[in-house]
């Protein structure tokens, strides 16, 4: 019984058949497609968000936040 076949309660994985099989050339292409563009829309959101940051966004919320606590207390 190989370990990587069965989980621990003794039961076959239905993943563990299907590795063996080689990926194929377009398998492999489409992964690294998919990695290189989700992770280039990570970095364009992240720099879009640093170039139109406004510091000031927020404090109407302290306001508002500070105006419940007078409220509340």
């Amino acid at each position: 019984m190989e370990r990587t076949g069965f989980e621990p309660f003794g039961e076959q994985l239905v993943s563990a058949t299907a590795d063996n099989q080689p990926k194929s050339r377009a398998s492999k292409l489409l992964l690294r497609v998919g990695t290189g563009l989700f992770w280039s829309l990570v970095a364009g959101i992240v720099l879009a968000r640093a170039a139109f940051f406004e510091p000031g966004v927020y404090d109407g919320f302290s306001r508002v936040a500070s105006l419940a606590k007078s409220l509340i207390f």
